[in-house]
């Protein structure tokens, strides 16, 4: 990158859809969003079982109509899409109104109510983008029932073997109920503990000891289990690839750390934003990957999300997840009206 050139902007972007397009059909409620879409996507919409899955599907969609039609200043109704490379499962891009790929790079992910989306004008730039949801599924029930380490054998063609043992058997600080603050050192051979309603001991840096509940550790290594998954969707998500590629265990992520959480949202705020992680490292079969940067952050207390980057001649900014929350009818719809 020449001295006098800007590293590219991202567009980080974040819609709320769980308190949007209320009701249970959502071809009411959203009946003008639905029409801004292509016939395809809103029939497949029409056809999820789960309102929730609808309204994310629709927000997904109409936010890379929102972020096509600023980066490349053409009209809603001109917007085009293809794919990279393989045209059925090549990665998703966008098309200049005479069918040649715009030098543009976007990635969406969408989980329990919320769309996140990247956006980069800048040729040469790959992104990532995964967002997860700690607690959403009930993986409780069967941490119960065969232990936290048989659990994280489940995914034992996902992750690496080193990734795995780091999964089960070193945990990240965490807080007791009184807000003391427990780090691994604390722990001596009890972060081996992968059974939850067990009484543990942490011995703190004064000499005190604490005993406080496994379930309390557990949930520590779980928030760590997820960082990892979303680190690794989000390098796969910039790739272009599935989540089983072939190469999917030797890609390893080291210096691993969950972000402390934010805050639950209250009233009309949109939750809190809480600890920003950089700083992990990539490696891709024993070599570290020096051209691709990752980085997550925590969003309320159960949310993570993480941004991939890989720049070919361009730098890459400074912060990879400056989210900005947006607002439907503000950001999104009255720019479709106009565009």
């Amino acid at each position: 990158m020449a001295v006098d050139e800007k590293p590219p902007t991202l567009a980080c972007w974040l819609l709320d859809t769980r308190s949007l397009w209320p009701g249970d059909k959502i071809a009411q409620s959203a009946s003008e969003a639905l029409q801004l879409i292509s016939h395809e996507e809103r029939d497949n919409i029409l056809r999820k079982f789960h309102i929730a899955d609808a309204k994310m599907s629709l927000a997904s969609a109409l936010l890379k109509r929102l972020f096509i039609s600023k980066a490349l200043g053409i009209p809603w109704k001109d917007i085009r899409f293809g794919r990279r490379r393989d045209p059925t499962h090549g990665k998703p891009c966008a098309l200049f109104p005479d069918g040649t790929i715009a030098p543009i790079e976007f990635n969406v992910s969408h989980q329990a109510g919320l769309v996140a989306l990247v956006g980069c004008k800048s040729p040469g730039v790959e992104l990532g983008v995964d967002i997860v949801c700690v607690n959403e599924r009930n993986d409780y029930r069967l941490i119960d029932s065969e232990g936290f380490d048989s659990w994280v054998d489940i995914y034992a063609e996902i992750f690496s073997q080193e990734e795995t043992w780091d999964m089960k058997y070193n945990v990240d600080s965490f807080k007791l109920l009184d807000g003391t603050v427990v780090t691994s050192d604390d722990l001596g051979r009890f972060d081996r503990c992968c059974s939850r309603d067990q009484q543990l001991v942490a011995t703190l840096a004064s000499g005190e000891k604490r005993t406080f509940s496994s379930d309390l550790l557990i949930e520590a290594k779980l928030r760590r289990f997820y960082t990892y998954w979303c680190f690794k969707e989000a390098y796969i998500k910039l790739d272009g690839e599935a989540l089983l590629a072939n190469w999917i265990k030797e890609l390893e992520f080291r210096n691993v750390r969950a972000p402390n959480s934010g805050t639950v949202a209250r009233c009309s705020t949109l939750g809190s934003w809480g600890e920003r992680i950089d700083g992990t490292e990539i490696w891709l079969k024993r070599k570290r990957l020096d051209d691709v940067r990752i980085e997550i952050q925590a969003f309320e207390e159960d949310f993570m999300v993480s941004v991939a980057a890989k720049a070919a001649a361009s730098a890459l900014p400074e912060i990879l997840t400056a989210f900005k929350s947006l607002h439907l009818e503000e950001d999104v719809m009255v720019w479709a009206r106009s565009a």
